[in-house]
């Protein structure tokens, strides 16, 4: 039995189906408050669980009349309250568990849950009215992976959500960065200070501190396989997927980051042949939307050549997406080792 390859899928994603699959990912369909176990040395963890519960007491309420939002920032008497929750913290603390617990919580149909790369093709998709309109309909619009990489994503999302707040809309998210931090470092962030800083004041800040949870007291990533042993495990494993990683990374270039998850659906186990270490930025952005797709799914890796330990050149990792990269690598690590306990 041969295996399946990634480059041979080009999945399409139609602009109706952008806005109907807007849920958390198979990972997280279960999570709940209740399912969320903070680290006793870390008391940000439960301070952050009583914030989203407050937080999702505040969405389900009774709607106030839109032009309260206006006036917390247009001028005139200040609402209490941001429209806006940010959950902040390092990489592996369960900020994707609460957001999606939040999701949850909220009753109804009238509510978003997204990466920040899918809500941005979802605007690119649909038009910024079209999407605004959309989006303006829900009472809850929760973004994962809040990032600014760039200038002109900079303008789109301040605008965004300033639309969506005035229109009532709450807005959640999680980021390894503060909202007036967002950009440091990848741009010249500068020169988009003021849209930036509307931007922040539109969330309250919750921090959340602690160690990666996914290796917390677990042993390293497993050994990568020979060729040969990642080929019999490929043509073993009904569903799954080989590809040499060098192939792989090129087809990615030919998608848009948004069909990554379409690109993954229904495989069992990706293999990657012969990996080695990222040292081009576009290539390894690309790499962490995969990967991170991967995880939303449970989707195990196994791969061969060298360690994921090592899948980010040091260059890279001392760059302005240290922070991306640690993620992805903790992620792919706890895939491999997901993959090890099944074989």
């Amino acid at each position: 039995m041969s295996a399946a390859h990634l480059c041979d899928r080009s999945p399409e994603v139609d602009p109706e189906e952008l806005v109907t699959s807007m849920t958390p990912p198979p990972r997280f369909d279960r999570v709940r408050f209740d399912t969320y176990v903070p680290n006793e040395n870390e008391p940000s963890q439960a301070a952050a669980v009583r914030a989203c519960r407050e937080f999702a007491e505040r969405v389900a309420a009774p709607a106030r009349a839109k032009s309260g939002w206006r006036r917390l920032f247009g001028g005139g008497d200040a609402e209490p309250h941001a429209p806006g929750l940010y959950l902040d913290g390092g990489f592996g603390v369960g900020k994707t568990h609460l957001l999606a617990s939040l999701w949850h919580t909220v009753p109804g149909p009238a509510k978003a849950y997204g990466t920040f790369v899918e809500l941005t093709h979802l605007v690119g998709a649909l038009g910024f009215a079209e999407a605004v309109a959309r989006l303006s309909q829900h009472r809850l619009l929760a973004i994962d992976e809040f990032e600014l990489d760039d200038p002109g994503d900079t303008m789109l999302v301040t605008r965004l959500l300033r639309e969506l707040t005035d229109a009532g809309v709450f807005v959640a998210a999680t980021s390894n960065t503060l909202p007036d931090k967002l950009g440091e470092g990848r741009f010249a962030a500068e020169d988009f200070l003021r849209e930036i800083h509307s931007m922040s004041a539109r969330f309250t800040v919750v921090r959340v501190d602690g160690p990666d949870y996914r290796h917390r007291g677990l042993p390293d990533a497993p050994n990568p396989l020979s060729d040969v042993d990642l080929e019999a495990s490929a043509a073993t494993t009904p569903g799954s997927t080989v590809d040499g990683f060098a192939e792989l990374c090129a087809h990615l270039a030919r998608l848009h980051p948004s069909r990554y998850g379409r690109l993954v659906d229904e495989v069992t186990t990706v293999h990657l042949r012969q990996v080695e270490p990222v040292a081009d930025e576009a290539v390894a952005l690309r790499v962490v939307a995969l990967v991170d797709r991967l995880y939303d799914r449970a989707i195990p890796v196994v791969v061969s050549g060298k360690p994921l330990s090592a899948i980010f050149t040091e260059e890279m990792l001392l760059g302005g997406y240290r922070k991306k990269y640690l993620r992805a690598t903790s992620r792919l690590i706890a895939l491999a080792r997901d993959a090890a306990v099944h074989t």
